[in-house]
């Protein structure tokens, strides 16, 4: 599993302007069962999303492909981590429950 932070890389108008195609893509991930959760930061300076993915590698292959990342309007900061426990109702994961 992994956490994706997203920096913007340039002002939130242009953001704003991605903002449409940025959500089909969000959309497109959660159909594919790769983003689980996503949200802005606060204060809105970026965003972050928990990811699953086969490897690092193929999480970052599918980061590229966010209009963010093509428009150059976002940097990434991708933590992997093993959790151990959860709350039940994500036991689906593969994890126990706390």
């Amino acid at each position: 599993m992994f956490v994706v932070t997203l920096t913007y890389t340039v002002p939130l108008d242009k953001i704003d302007l991605l903002l449409p195609e940025h959500i089909g893509w969000l959309d497109e991930q959660y159909a594919a069962g790769v983003i689980l959760a996503s949200g802005r930061q606060v204060p809105r300076v970026g965003g972050v999303l928990l990811a699953q993915a086969a490897d690092r590698a193929t999480l970052e292959a599918i980061l590229a492909t966010d209009p963010f990342a093509e428009a150059g309007a976002a940097s990434y900061q991708v933590t992997e981590f093993l959790p151990t426990r959860t709350v039940p109702e994500l036991a689906h994961l593969g994890v126990g429950p706390a």
